[in-house]
């Protein structure tokens, strides 16, 4: 009785806590938008209007705070049953309840309240342009604008410039020209663009950006609206701390004919390295000439036109005019013809007063110096005359129904392969911080002495140079291709060494024995590549009576259960905890072929419970006595070869339903291995998930698909097979799976049962070879039954979620968009979520359904600079999720917003996948070596909605060796509160942001901690030590750390 009253009072408590808290979110969300003097009327003035804006945000919350108390109230609810039934059992007892694991806790999860409050605002409501009402407006419609093929005619009166001169500043470039400390942007060739980079840059301390690849459409409206130059907002910033002013160019290209005007047959005589007798000449067929007296005048004036009629697409009298293109400035003939030869024209237009033009050359931090300035100077009561824009700018077309949405996908072997390195560096950078440190401590010369940070630092270049838009893209040429991808490939094995040997450091018993051991000892990843063009293939660890360790790493900031799989030489197998406890262990057969059975590999899978950013220790052996559980195989269409010691089926010619199932799903299956349905077992519902494969051909026009280019013959053809798939069904302690074997695809779908995170999901796996079709792209398809309409959302660079929508007056191709780690639809009732471990493309071209096109083989150049095609395809993996939930508390109106979050489950679920645990085995068994049970540098895990992007060693200022500091860099994500947070597994809370920096380390002092921008090449004002990180929701935080 004592305890239901406890309960009743402390479940009191939390609801009073929590409306105080919303009321004084509410009184302080209107006291605290940033006193920015440009944007203050963007805001209703006077107490009525701030009252209304009151009244509608209430409103907006109340369905949402009734959600959140039931929360409460079930968490009231379970913590005063747990409480009664005593402790919950340790990991290494299980429930054996619907072949399920039970995890130690099934709270439902801790979310304070006042996290909600940033997602139900409505975003960038204050933008006066919205990129998804632009798409709206616009026909799309393609006229023939006369010399501006793309544009319009423009005229101007001769007297406009008198009382202020155009002020022109002239920019040679060579395409891309890195700065050192850079304060603009500078974009021109990235195939679309996104507001991430926009952020990218603002948080590293830039304040203003150029954009220039842009649909041909989209330009033209801008320009009648006088547009082209904005502040760009995030989507979910409600105030204005996001903006960063970009400047779109308004032309067809970045090339000098494309650049000084809107008649590039003009702009083109103006490019004097083309001159007559050059390497070539301007396709218009009017040549430049040489200025000299006798044609200074006439060239003057043509050349000041076109600079007049640019300067009236924009809202300011300062102009830009770039000077440049792919590969100039290399040689010093070239850098004499421009110079001498503009200087001649700036010379004598500034020197004739009836010009009105003041004209230089410049740097683009100089043109943007000056528009700042006429700004200020033209700004009516202190309103900024550039609008605020809020969305992105895909899909790009260059011109017609040209959409790069090819791109997306092209090459996807390497886009895969960076994802893993990506994982594999961040990993490599936070063990090699904390052992750095622990050899700092021990004194331990070999660790400090080693060539690993000189690696790293070659890993991160690597890296970054992959990231060029010809290379991530996969519109590189094919020997190009090559060398990207060795780099990668070598810097992935020098990840790996970097990884094993922190971590042996990190979990060593005797730090001071480190010195002799050998390299052979160390801990070897359990995957191995073999070369840079193919899939990784699993190490088989060689097992006998003396034990192995098995060290089990969790790159993720929170504590985690997850499945460990690896190979081993024997199926009499035990696995142990550190303490010596035995842990429950699944043995799967290792298949040589589809329907073959290895005789010298068996894999064997377990569940582990890693701390955050730690390492657990396991040890594996050979034994007699192994009471592990063997899967059982069902077999459909075929027979194995050789059954070894496992139960198998052999099934021909029925018609029953294959099915798996766990505690919160059950799947149905047809014969040939594609998923039909899934049952949510928490209500008993079934919902159509229906996934299928398609073929899409290239047009019969001129111009075909290509590296850049997706132009189709039509809807996707639907995948034909003339026999039935051979189709193998595993049925196991830990996971069971389906697995189909198409002529183009292997199909795997796996389901977890564990009742954490990683079975609320279903895994798919494709391995994809296409490397004998013809002019085709293959796709997956999920079909359900959801009320999506034509509305879809995908992230973008796995930082934010873009609503998009599906136009039927728009091509298919350009209904195409990136997604980089995930897409979903969602109606009233549910979310269906596809998570991806790869970027790729993807659509929703009717209601109720995703595509995601999976790999492409094109045989023709798409006219765009490459020169060739896409023949080089390799064995691809492709790795997903789907994920369906549940929502409530929905307003049809929000459907519209601008803005939408995933759900923490959803995002948790992807960073599962995107970082991996990676087991590491020690290469050789060795009696004397002594491991501790675990290494856990964080005091708990770190807030749910909290993720640390890296703790990157910062190199010394002096030579290229390390420093004592690391990059500390912190994501808050935004997520949707609107869904059950019941049993989801999440072994984290929220916090609104806020961390105590002497509560993050474990094993660890924090001797200072200071803010930086993101690039850390800049600090606030007054930055100085602190002793609490107070995170924004979204904001990306770099700081200065130094661990001893």
């Amino acid at each position: 009785m004592k305890l239901s009253r406890q309960f009743t009072v402390f479940g009191s408590a939390i609801f009073c806590v929590v409306i105080f808290s919303l009321y004084l979110m509410l009184d302080r969300g209107h006291l605290d938008y940033p006193r920015n003097p440009r944007r203050e009327g963007s805001f209703p003035q006077g107490q009525l209007s701030m009252l209304q804006e009151k009244i509608d945000h209430l409103e907006r919350l109340l369905a949402e705070n009734n959600e959140i108390i039931s929360n409460i109230r079930d968490s009231v609810i379970n913590l005063s049953e747990s409480v009664e039934d005593g402790p919950k059992s340790s990991q290494s007892n299980f429930s054996q309840g619907a072949g399920s694991h039970l995890l130690p806790s099934q709270l439902s999860l801790a979310v304070d309240p006042a996290d909600c409050l940033f997602t139900s605002q409505s975003g960038s409501h204050n933008s006066d342009v919205q990129m998804l009402d632009v798409y709206s407006l616009i026909s799309f419609d393609n006229p023939d604008g006369g010399v501006w093929k793309q544009g319009f005619d423009i005229t101007y009166e001769s007297n406009e410039w008198d009382t202020e001169p155009l002020q022109v500043f002239v920019v040679p470039h060579s395409h891309n020209d890195p700065g050192v400390k850079p304060r603009s942007g500078w974009a021109i060739d990235p195939f679309g663009h996104s507001p991430t980079m926009a952020y990218l840059l603002n948080r590293a301390g830039l304040s203003h950006m150029l954009i220039q690849r842009v649909h041909y459409a989209i330009k033209k409206h801008f320009a009648l609206h006088k547009t082209l130059e904005f502040f760009w907002r995030q989507n979910w910033d409600v105030g204005s701390v996001t903006d960063i002013l970009c400047h779109m160019m308004p032309f067809y290209s970045y090339d000098i004919p494309h650049t000084c005007g809107p008649d590039p047959k003009i702009c083109c005589q103006f490019d004097f390295k083309r001159l007559p007798g050059g390497r070539f000449g301007c396709p218009w067929g009017v040549p430049p000439e040489t200025i000299h007296p006798g044609n200074i005048q006439s060239r003057a004036r043509m050349l000041l036109d076109q600079y007049r009629k640019k300067s009236k697409l924009f809202r300011t009298k300062v102009l830009l005019a770039p000077l440049g293109d792919d590969f100039r400035y290399c040689e010093y003939t070239e850098w004499d013809l421009q110079f001498k030869n503009y200087q001649q024209l700036f010379d004598y237009m500034n020197s004739q007063s009836k010009f009105k033009v003041k004209i230089q050359f410049g740097t683009l931090s100089d043109y943007f110096d000056a528009l700042d300035k006429a700004d200020e100077t033209q700004r009516d009561k202190d309103q900024s005359m550039f609008p605020v824009l809020s969305g992105d700018f895909f899909t790009y077309a260059d011109r017609d129904d040209h959409y790069w949405s090819g791109y997306f996908t092209s090459r996807p072997f390497y886009k895969r392969m960076d994802r893993i390195m990506e994982s594999h560096l961040r990993a490599a950078e936070i063990l090699y911080y904390f052992a750095l440190r622990q050899a700092h401590k021990y004194k331990i010369n070999k660790f400090l002495s080693s060539s690993l940070y000189t690696a790293l630092t070659e890993a991160r270049r690597n890296l970054g140079l992959f990231q060029h838009h010809d290379a991530i893209t996969g519109t590189a040429k094919d020997w190009v291709v090559v060398d990207y991808g060795t780099r990668l490939f070598h810097s992935l094995m020098v990840l790996e060494k970097i990884i094993g040997n922190s971590a042996f450091l990190l979990i060593l018993k005797d730090k001071l024995t480190y010195d002799s051991y050998s390299s052979d000892t160390f801990l070897e990843m359990d995957l191995k590549q073999k070369s840079q063009d193919s899939l990784p293939q699993k190490n088989i660890i060689r097992l006998s009576v003396e034990p192995r360790y098995l060290v089990v790493y969790n790159p993720l900031e929170q504590d985690r259960i997850s499945v460990v799989s690896v190979c081993v030489s024997s199926p009499k197998v035990q696995v142990f905890s550190a303490s010596g406890k035995p842990v429950e262990v699944q043995v799967s057969a290792v298949w040589d072929t589809a329907n073959t059975i290895s005789e010298t590999a068996y894999e064997i899978s377990f569940l582990a419970h890693i701390p955050p950013l730690g390492l657990k220790v396991y040890k594996i052996l050979e034994s007699a006595s192994s009471n592990s559980h063997l899967a059982d195989y069902i077999l459909y269409n075929n027979k194995a070869e050789d059954r070894g010691i496992f139960t198998i089926k052999n099934v021909i010619n029925t018609e029953e339903a294959i099915i798996l199932e766990n505690s919160f799903v059950l799947l149905r299956f047809d014969q040939t291995g594609l998923m039909k349905q899934m049952m949510t077992k928490d209500d008993g519902k079934h919902h159509e998930v229906n996934v299928q494969f398609s073929w899409y051909g290239t047009t019969i026009k001129r111009d075909k698909s290509g590296a850049y280019l997706f132009l189709p013959d039509g809807n996707a053809k639907p995948y034909v097979y003339t026999t039935p798939p051979f189709v193998r069904v595993t049925h196991g302690r830990i996971y069971s799976e389906v697995t189909s074997f198409f002529d183009h695809v292997t199909h795997r779908v796996r389901l977890y049962h564990i009742q954490g995170i990683e079975g609320q999901s279903v895994e798919i796996s494709n391995i994809v070879d296409i490397r004998k079709v013809y002019n085709r792209e293959i796709a997956m398809k999920i079909s359900s039954d959801i009320k999506s309409q034509n509305r879809f959302y995908t992230d973008l660079n796995g930082y934010q979620i873009q609503p998009r929508m599906t136009l039927s007056k728009l091509p298919l191709q350009a209904n195409v968009y990136p997604m980089t780690t995930m897409a979903y639809i969602q109606d009233g009732k549910h979310r269906l979520t596809l998570l991806s471990a790869q970027s790729s493309g993807v659509s929703s071209l009717n209601s109720g359904q995703i595509e995601v096109i999976m790999d492409r083989r094109l045989m023709q150049d798409d006219n765009r600079g490459l020169e060739q095609g896409i023949q080089d395809n390799k064995i691809t993996a492709n790795l997903f999720r789907i994920l369906l939930e549940k929502r409530s508390t929905v307003n049809t109106e929000e459907e519209k917003n601008s803005v939408s979050y995933p759900s923490l489950l959803s995002h948790i679920t992807s960073s599962l996948m995107n970082h991996p645990v990676f087991p590491m085995a020690n290469k050789f068994s060795s009696p004397s070596l002594e491991l501790q049970g675990e290494f856990s540098p964080l005091q708990s895990s770190l807030p749910c909605d909290i993720h640390l992007v890296n703790l990157r060693t910062i190199q010394s200022k002096v030579g290229s060796g390390h420093s004592d500091e690391a990059a500390l860099i912190f994501h808050r994500k935004g997520f949707d509160c609107r869904f059950s947070s019941k049993g989801t597994g999440l072994l984290c809370s929220t916090t609104q942001g806020k961390m105590s920096v002497q509560k993050l380390f474990n094993k660890f002092i924090v001797e200072s901690l200071t803010p930086s921008s993101l690039s850390l090449m800049h600090s606030p004002p007054g930055a100085q030590n602190i002793s609490e990180i107070n995170l924004s929701p979204m904001e990306i935080s770099t700081f200065r750390i130094r661990l001893r």
